[in-house]
């Protein structure tokens, strides 16, 4: 378990989601009410991790919860994780394959230039279909967004009712740091065009050209979400002055983009 801290220079107050095979699974370590069942049944598998009280007899050690008294669980969609924890039989603690808080890899190549040094064996499923980490809300008394993702706070709020802000359960959820997911170069936010020397990730319609990555030629959330990572460690690699992005709508999946990139940009606390 330390290992993964040390391989990814990850702060130990930071806490790792548990992945498990199925319900049965996560009810094992967590103790669901209505609330988590309802969310589970609706968005699992999926990229929707529930904060929840950890069970006394759960199997999730103290350090993969941060020393806290609560489990992040989640079923993920992909076959490969789920044929790995069917195979292995319980819950594997896994964060992204970035050091901390670096952008995350969303490729197989990118993951191992990341920490592929640090790993004893590499599995490659295939580029990320989503492209943003999952969605994290904690149902301890009032249901709170601590992190947005894929699954929408539309979406989530239509079925339990109204998601209060992280507040003080924000420790219980990784991709919390004021930076994060941060490229070597500056990011500048809600940029038209760029300034001389800077790389742009642009959004919609707009002039292809050297230093130019368009998130989604057509305006898609879920376009932009698969390819900002990529695009964040592309326009990186080239070494510019700054890395200037595009206005992104904040409705929808636009909540998630933003989050991620007002962190990589040093803006949230």
């Amino acid at each position: 378990m330390a290992a993964i801290y040390e391989a990814k220079g990850r702060p130990r107050f930071n806490p790792l989601i548990s992945h498990v095979a199925d319900l049965a699974a996560a009810e094992r370590i967590a103790v669901f009410d209505d609330r988590a069942r309802k969310l589970a049944a609706a968005f699992w598998p999926g990229p929707l991790t529930l904060v929840l009280p950890v069970r006394p007899d759960g199997v999730v050690c103290d350090l993969a919860r941060a020393g806290l008294d609560t489990v992040a669980v989640r079923v993920p969609a992909h076959p490969l994780a789920r044929a790995l924890l069917s195979g292995f039989g319980g819950p594997v603690v896994a964060p992204s394959a970035n050091r901390s808080g670096r952008p995350s890899p969303t490729t197989y190549a990118d993951a191992v230039e990341e920490t592929g040094d640090k790993a004893a064996a590499a599995l490659d499923g295939g580029p990320c279909e989503v492209g943003l980490e999952s969605t994290v809300v904690a149902l301890l008394d009032q249901p709170r967004l601590l992190r947005p993702g894929a699954v929408t706070r539309e979406a989530i709020e239509a079925l339990i009712g109204p998601l209060a802000e992280a507040e003080a359960d924000a420790k219980r959820s990784p991709g919390r740091l004021a930076r994060h997911y941060a490229p070597q170069s500056p990011v500048r936010l809600d940029a038209a065009e760029p300034a001389t020397g800077e790389a742009y990730l642009a959004f919609g319609p707009h002039p292809e050209g050297p230093g130019v990555w368009n998130l989604s030629p057509r305006g898609d959330l879920a376009e932009a979400a698969a390819h900002l990572f990529a695009h964040l460690r592309a326009a990186d690699r080239t070494g510019p002055k700054a890395i200037a992005v595009a206005p992104i709508p904040e409705a929808g999946l636009g909540e998630a983009i933003n989050d991620r990139l007002r962190r990589a940009a040093g803006f949230v606390g």
